[in-house]
């Protein structure tokens, strides 16, 4: 691996936690990603205090990301 992209791409079809700026935090099936670190997830769920709400498939903006952690 080269790059921190190269790290996201072997990490496609794995379950990732994807933090946000607003500090709300994601997981879900990373699907797709492109070089704006724009995230394709399925199966998402966002994490909101107490309680967990699916969201499905979700595309996450890349400029909203803080970090990305793999499997």
């Amino acid at each position: 691996m080269k790059r921190p992209l190269d790290a996201l791409n072997k990490a496609r079809g794995k379950n990732v936690l994807v933090v946000l700026k607003n500090g709300k935090q994601i997981t879900g099936t990373l699907q797709a990603l492109d070089i704006h670190l724009n995230l394709w997830l399925d199966n998402a769920e966002l994490q909101d205090e107490n309680k967990v709400i699916k969201l499905n498939t979700l595309l996450i903006r890349g400029d909203s990301i803080v970090y990305v952690s793999a499997e």
